[in-house]
């Protein structure tokens, strides 16, 4: 399992890449099961009223979530690459640059 976390504005957003051999989690609109490397992320965008409250930049902002939306991969890199894209595009839904976000990728822990 690889943990694939994102930084910027004051908050933090984590999603997971599930290896061959993984279970990642199943449920309507999951991937193929085949697929060695699977990544799964909440996706959220900023909103007027309702959803959930964050604060970014020292700001409170409402956002609403998606359904995550599990991906599979052929290689360890394509997932990892998208799992940057991904982390990195979230942040730029709720006004955080882009270029402003470290992602850290690392193994999760098994214990």
């Amino acid at each position: 399992m690889i943990l694939v976390r994102g930084s910027g504005g004051g908050t933090d957003l984590t999603g997971t890449v599930f290896e061959r051999g993984e279970e990642p989690p199943a449920y309507k609109g999951a991937p193929n099961e085949d697929a060695p490397y699977v990544w799964v992320c909440d996706s959220f965008y900023e909103v007027e009223s309702g959803g959930s409250p964050l604060v970014v930049d020292g700001e409170e902002i409402r956002v609403a979530f998606e359904e995550p939306m599990p991906r599979g991969f052929d290689t360890r890199d394509q997932a990892v690459e998208a799992a940057r894209d991904h982390v990195r595009t979230q942040f730029a839904r709720i006004g955080v640059d882009p270029a402003d976000v470290e992602v850290e990728v690392s193994a999760a822990d098994p214990a």
